[in-house]
């Protein structure tokens, strides 16, 4: 058999061209089961309403309507306020209440403590809403649970652990930059200070404690989080 006779022998890859293909991979395919395993709700999740005033490459203007909060004061570290918060407040809206009880057929559901010769209300399951916010506040870190639209203060159940408060947050009007990635204090400095200087650019003035907002669970995929922080603005 001639040279020119001779089958040419298929072309090699380099074993990393073939370990990039294979690492691009299977992120996409962790991606697309993490997204098919995803409630259709995830992106519409019952949140506080608020109008978008303004916006730039930045962050964006919110005006908030008011809404209610259970809320804990936890002792930190900073790295341990959330899983501290979430331990009491998830407790909370998993059950951890005194429930509610109705009256009448005429009245509307209210919370009322329940009479010593009467049986005792069934605990109360709240659905989980978001942003889980984040804090500092005097004595450590203020975490807050956002109740689910619908209740009053009147109407939730009240808790049984006296370390969680039930408030009615006032209308507000936040400067918000938002990103993704990992909760790590890092992360949070950094995108903290972008947005101050984004805000000290633009003239505008704040008041008050940077407020940590997240709206995924701890075992979501760090590229598919949402992560906010609020500055309150004058």
């Amino acid at each position: 058999m001639t040279h020119n006779d001779a089958t040419p022998y298929p072309r090699r890859r380099h074993p990393r061209s073939q370990h990039a293909q294979g690492l691009a991979l299977l992120i996409s395919a962790i991606a697309l089961i993490t997204l098919s395993f995803m409630p259709k709700t995830a992106h519409a999740i019952d949140e506080p309403s608020y109008t978008v005033l303004q916006t730039n490459d930045v962050f964006e203007v919110r005006q908030y309507a008011p809404y209610l909060v259970a809320e804990v004061v936890v002792p930190g570290p900073v790295n341990e306020a959330g899983s501290q918060g979430f331990k009491l407040l998830g407790g909370y809206i998993f059950g951890k209440n005194k429930g509610e009880r109705k009256l009448d057929m005429t009245a509307p559901v209210i919370q009322t403590p329940a009479p010593v010769t009467q049986q005792a209300a069934p605990p109360v399951k709240l659905e989980m809403t978001a942003p889980v916010t984040q804090a500092v506040t005097p004595g450590g870190f203020l975490v807050q649970f956002v109740m689910p639209k619908g209740y009053t203060l009147a109407t939730l159940p009240e808790p049984l652990d006296a370390r969680v408060k039930l408030r009615e947050v006032p209308s507000n009007r936040v400067a918000v930059i938002r990103f993704s990635g990992s909760w790590s204090q890092s992360t949070y400095e950094e995108h903290l200070q972008k947005l101050r200087n984004a805000l000290a650019a633009a003239g505008m003035a704040t008041t008050g404690e940077p407020v940590s907002s997240r709206y995924n669970s701890p075992f979501s995929l760090p590229f598919l989080r949402r992560n906010e922080i609020w500055l309150n603005l004058v």
